[in-house]
């Protein structure tokens, strides 16, 4: 059960960076849904929908909303640390004999050089302090 609800959670935090097909189908602002919270699951676009988060995880939504609120740390500052995590946590992919592979089932497609917004790098550097706190481990 655990490892199907890491592994459902890591597929969709894989897919943070999807690029959109083209500029031209994107829906007006109004018919746009950025911001979605459900429960426990929680999606999170860029202005532009060219990437995206979707994070599934039993207490996310709710230790969310215990941090700082949006705004409080400057993108860049989280952009650094996310800079900094992702190859980390990616490395430990691709040791599954030395880390759990139910923790760390699949990479993360990122790219350094590329801005995802705001709430895309808020996202994931918030679901980053929350793994390390739920799963007792260090990036």
């Amino acid at each position: 059960m655990m490892r199907s609800i890491l592994s459902l959670l890591f597929v969709l935090i894989i897919i943070v960076l999807i690029a959109s097909c083209g500029g031209s189908n994107l829906p007006s602002n109004n018919e746009r849904d950025t911001t979605t919270a459900t429960k426990d699951t929680i999606r999170i676009a860029n202005d532009s929908l060219e990437y995206e988060v979707i994070i599934t995880e039993i207490g996310f939504n709710s230790w969310l909303a215990t941090q700082p609120p949006r705004g409080y740390r400057s993108q860049s500052s989280m952009d650094l640390s996310n800079d900094r995590q992702i190859p980390i946590y990616n490395s430990r992919v691709n040791n599954p004999f030395s880390y759990d592979a139910d923790l760390y089932p699949f990479r993360i497609d990122y790219d350094r050089n590329v801005d995802y917004g705001y709430e895309v790098t808020y996202l994931l550097f918030n679901y980053f302090k929350f793994f390390e706190q739920r799963y007792n481990q260090r990036l």
